[in-house]
């Protein structure tokens, strides 16, 4: 099942947004952490700097195809080993990893899908207590060059409220800017009893 619509925007305008290596430093992924999941893994702008920097395996998952395709590409052209790829429809079907295998999940702009709460408990459940999930999503502001309609894209609170509702903390310095058209978290898996 596609999330709704995110009015995402070509490859190469999507990559002059980020200056990727500086939001996974902002995000708090290391070398210490082993294994990652990148949730809709689009062009693989995130998963393929993100192998270069974890010590375990990046699992890339995405329902198109075409995505897939071209985030395996680039991960062989990169010689990197420990990606794994696959389409995957994890919003009806979970990501299929094991419970609390994981150390760190990225929801990049995603949230603004009917099924958040759905996406927030499977990163939850494949997430090792103490395990960190970053989100990512669009600026609350229609004057951003793309991204989800004004009435489903998420504010800020509304990430915060509904990743602590499923039982993560959120960490400091809390809301994290990252211009020039997004704003990120980084939260903490609490335990099950927390």
């Amino acid at each position: 099942m596609k999330t709704r619509e995110s009015g995402m925007p070509s490859e190469e305008m999507w990559q002059g947004f980020f200056d990727v290596q500086t939001v996974l430093r902002k995000l708090g992924l290391t070398a210490a952490c082993r294994n990652v999941v990148d949730f809709g893994c689009g062009y693989g702008t995130f998963t393929i700097p993100a192998a270069r920097i974890a010590s375990g395996v990046v699992y890339a998952l995405d329902i198109e195809p075409e995505m897939v395709e071209l985030t395996r590409c680039k991960a062989k052209a990169a010689c990197l080993n420990n990606i794994e790829v696959r389409q995957r429809d994890f919003v009806v079907e979970g990501s299929g990893l094991p419970d609390t295998t994981v150390d760190y999940a990225m929801l990049f702009n995603i949230l603004h899908a009917e099924e958040r709460t759905m996406l927030l408990q499977e990163a939850w459940r494949v997430l090792k207590e103490g395990g960190k999930l970053a989100i990512i999503h669009w600026n609350h502001d229609p004057s951003t060059p793309r991204g989800p309609t004004m009435n489903i894209r998420p504010r800020p609170e509304d990430c915060r409220s509904w990743a602590e509702q499923i039982g993560f903390e959120l960490l400091p310095p809390g809301l994290i800017d990252l211009p020039p058209y997004h704003y990120g978290f980084v939260f903490r898996r609490l335990s099950a009893s927390a």
